[in-house]
């Protein structure tokens, strides 16, 4: 019987990759102050507005990064994969394009996302 077991291994790296590219791309501040600049230490960041700094939907802003990344990963990978590759980046061409819409569909009814204040 043929064993691969390179295929778990890839699916792990992969989880990690994207995993930790996701992460990087949602830290928060820490709480009680503004991080400092890279490279400057003790710099302060100019100040976030209301809508923090990507924007009025952070999170989707992050996913459609996030996905932008995945897409060029797997269309950069040298293997077909059994034809996973191409699959997972049909799914996340799918995806690219629900994220698209729901940006359209924020942008087109700005009365849903409107801030509440205290």
């Amino acid at each position: 019987m043929l064993r691969t077991p390179w295929i778990p291994a890839l699916a792990l790296a992969a989880g990690l990759v994207l995993g930790a590219s996701s992460a990087a791309l949602t830290q928060q501040p820490p709480p009680g102050g503004q991080p400092a600049q890279p490279g400057q230490p003790g710099e302060q960041r100019p100040p976030r507005g209301p809508r923090g700094p990507r924007g009025p939907h952070p999170h989707i802003t992050t996913a459609r990064r996030a996905l932008g990344v995945a897409d060029r990963q797997l269309s950069g990978a040298a293997h077909d994969y059994g034809g996973h590759r191409v699959k997972a980046l049909e799914l996340v061409k799918q995806a690219q394009a629900e994220v698209e819409q729901a940006l359209a569909y924020a942008q087109a009814h700005p009365e849903e996302f409107k801030e509440t204040t205290k």
